[in-house]
């Protein structure tokens, strides 16, 4: 039982909402909750940085990648890149290095400019890349890693996130959303469930930001406070998260 408490408190640290902690991204490793240490992966000091060199680069195409056909290529480009990596686990360097690029250029196309104000956050999101490493546990053996899927579910009307994590450890976290700007939340979680029945309350230490960079009806990319990225898709728009 403290083995799989210890690896539920590491899937936590990774997961927070698109939100981190998670998810995950969180523990539930699942998306998009997760906080590294629990803290969560929402936040970006990102976007001067990032939106510089975009200028920089592509400042004799303004607004190239702003039209709905590029922003799709981008998003094929960046499925595609991603497939093979098995959630990121396999990422070599430059598959890390390809992805951000991509993503990148996707967060200066983002046309969702508040997106804590839009629907379109809610619901159930599948975590498909992460690098995460507390999340993808990849220092263990593929066994013992979470091998199944890893979701996150968030509420805008209740401000309330959810990591959920599959095969093998069925692990579970809820947390309170508290916006920061139109972009990122703070995160912290309150209640945890192991092997998705045993429940434990958090004792104070599930916290972090997490920042979302791109949003849209299937595709949520987000980075948290360690720097993390964190890449989902939406799987059950419907899905609300319990109280």
């Amino acid at each position: 039982m403290a083995s799989t408490f210890r690896s539920f408190r590491s899937l936590l640290n990774t997961l927070q909402p698109s939100i981190e902690q998670p998810f995950p991204f969180h523990s539930p490793r699942a998306i998009f909750l997760s906080s590294e240490t629990p803290t969560a992966h929402f936040q970006i000091s990102y976007s001067n940085s990032v939106s510089h060199r975009w200028r920089s680069n592509f400042s004799f195409f303004p607004g190239f990648f702003t039209k709905g056909k590029d922003v799709d290529g981008l998003k094929d480009e960046l499925f595609t890149a991603i497939a093979p990596l098995d959630r990121g686990a396999d990422a070599s360097a430059d598959d890390q290095d390809l992805v951000n690029k991509i993503v990148q250029k996707l967060a200066a196309a983002n046309k969702i400019k508040e997106p804590l104000k839009s629907n379109l956050l809610n619901g159930k999101w599948e975590l498909i890349y992460t690098t995460s490493k507390s999340i993808l546990q990849t220092k263990r053996p593929k066994l013992l890693r979470p091998n199944g899927k890893i979701y996150q579910a968030i509420n805008l009307d209740t401000l309330r996130a959810q990591n959920i994590e599959t095969w093998p450890f069925f692990n579970q976290a809820t947390a309170n959303l508290v916006p920061l700007n139109e972009r990122r939340v703070a995160v912290k979680f309150d209640y945890f469930k192991i092997v998705g029945m045993i429940p434990v309350k958090s004792a104070g230490s599930g916290r972090g930001q997490l920042e979302i960079i791109y949003l849209d009806e299937e595709l949520r990319i987000s980075r948290g406070n360690r720097g993390n990225l964190f890449i989902l898709k939406m799987v059950d728009p419907s899905y609300r998260v319990p109280l």
